[in-house]
């Protein structure tokens, strides 16, 4: 597998009533002794600082103080918490408590995947099997519940047949578990008024609430003594001077890390995991913005509830090269709901959730750059449509009809709404994998950036922070 470090030194590369309310609620009840220190004229000092409070930045910050158990650590989260608890109910003689982590960790589709659409060989595929299988672990000893529901990628027409066969070769390459191609009657028997063709059927594939995840990697990080700062939106980074803390690492100078509120903390080490702010963090380290972060908006619709006994597990599209994105699905919830979709429209904000959530400057900054441009003129009538998609929720009926015919206009309502952090090269590509940086110059040295993680990103959090980790350890020379 080639390295998708940038910027490697020394080599070259290409890019789960009351334990639930308590893992909800302790980082953010806790940290709040964090928000205000530098206000006290206190400065922070740690070996090493997580920036970015989501799912991959708390795996990874666990993973680290697991691992170093002597160094002091911190996230540093521009947010006011790292979850919210949403809303309490008993389903099955089960409590739940469902959670909503601030950006991309919390308004996602809940899937754990399985590994089976990425190249082989690629991060992405290694990472996401291997965090499929440290997830499903992680689950049961925290007792977290999730379904182990199942995916059906289905073909519906003739011409999708060989692309099928393609991603079960993909699946079967990768390492997927149990990954099976079934027929028509198949289809049926697992999912009875789902009609197709042909069906690529992975059984380990679930569901999980993802915002409850991170919330639990937050409670293992702090139980460990790692400090947890909200409300840290980090402006600057800097070249420290010799550094208080005690000399476990062998270096000498460090970084001081400034907020846009006037907070600063001081670390020898930073790990960057910026999510939807990635590439900006890595140019205030003297990266190249590129690959260059576009927000793409996906607006699910719900399915009546009355209609939800249509759908037992996920089911997938067979994905169309044509177009940039995967396409309508359907996914059950945790919760019980059924979301269907996502489309995929421009975010006239990084955080935008609505049309209502504009901010000029990162509109303007998505259109100025040729990458999107490219892209833009590439995809103009897809483009179109999905805006068209977005406007009016029944044309989106068609395309659900595909495969569960009994959906009808009245069984459908406009939903929640997500964000994908979606890099993109200079000339309108989409990055597919996984994307690490460093930084340049003096800063450069004592920073490391995860850039790209988009789906499967949630699934594959545990073995993208052993992989960080390692590296880490490498490159810091940790000890």
């Amino acid at each position: 597998m080639q390295s998708v470090f940038r910027n490697v030194r020394h080599s070259t590369f290409s890019k789960n009533r009351a334990v639930l309310l308590e893992a909800a609620l302790i980082p953010s009840s806790t940290s709040t002794i964090n928000r205000n220190f530098s206000a006290q004229g206190t400065e922070p000092e740690y070996d090493i600082v997580i920036v970015g409070g989501g799912i991959v930045g708390m795996a990874t910050a666990r993973e680290m103080i697991m691992r170093y158990p002597n160094m002091k650590f911190a996230v540093l989260e521009k947010e006011n918490r790292l979850a919210k608890v949403n809303k309490y109910f008993t389903n099955d003689s089960r409590s739940f408590c469902l959670i909503s982590a601030a950006h991309q960790s919390g308004h996602n589709s809940g899937v754990v995947h399985g590994g089976i659409y990425y190249k082989p060989g690629s991060l992405k595929a290694k990472l996401c099997v291997e965090g499929l299988n440290l997830s499903y672990k992680y689950f049961d000893e925290k007792q977290i519940p999730y379904k182990k529901c199942g995916k059906l990628i289905v073909a519906v027409e003739e011409q999708e047949l060989p692309r099928l066969e393609d991603l079960y070769n993909r699946g079967v390459k990768n390492g997927v578990p149990d990954i099976q191609m079934i027929d028509g009657a198949k289809i049926k028997e697992i999912e009875p008024y789902c009609r197709g063709l042909k069906a690529v059927w992975s059984p380990h594939t679930g569901i999980v609430d993802w915002g409850l995840v991170t919330q639990y990697y937050g409670k293992d990080f702090k139980a460990l003594g790692g400090d947890i700062h909200l409300n840290f939106e980090v402006k600057d980074f800097k070249v420290a001077e010799e550094s208080k803390v005690k000399s476990i690492t062998s270096n000498t100078k460090g970084v001081q890390i400034t907020s846009s509120n006037g907070q600063s903390v001081r670390c020898r080490y930073v790990l960057t995991c910026g999510g939807l702010q990635s590439d900006r963090l890595a140019e205030l380290s003297g990266c190249s913005r590129e690959p260059r972060i576009v927000p793409f908006r996906g607006e699910y619709l719900l399915l009546n509830p009355k209609k939800t006994h249509l759908v037992k597990g996920n089911i997938y599209p067979v994905p169309d090269p044509r177009f940039p994105f995967l396409g309508v699905h359907f996914t059950p919830r945790m919760d019980g709901s059924v979301w269907l979709g996502p489309n995929a429209v421009l975010a006239l904000k990084r955080e935008g959730y609505s049309w209502g959530d504009i901010n000029l400057g990162d509109l303007f900054d998505s259109l100025r750059y040729r990458g999107f441009q490219k892209l833009a003129m590439k995809h103009v009538a897809f483009g179109i449509q999905e805006i068209v998609r977005s406007a009016f929720i029944s044309l989106s009926l068609k395309e659900l009809q595909k495969y569960i015919p009994e959906v009808q206009s009245s069984d459908i309502t406009r939903g929640p709404a997500g964000v994908r952090a979606q890099a993109l090269d200079a000339d309108g590509s989409l990055v597919e994998d996984f994307v690490f940086d460093y930084g340049m110059g003096e800063i450069g040295r004592n920073v490391i950036h995860c850039r790209n993680t988009p789906s499967p990103g949630a699934t594959s959090s545990l073995a993208i922070a052993k992989m960080i980790a390692d590296k880490a350890e490498k490159d810091f020379l940790l000890k």
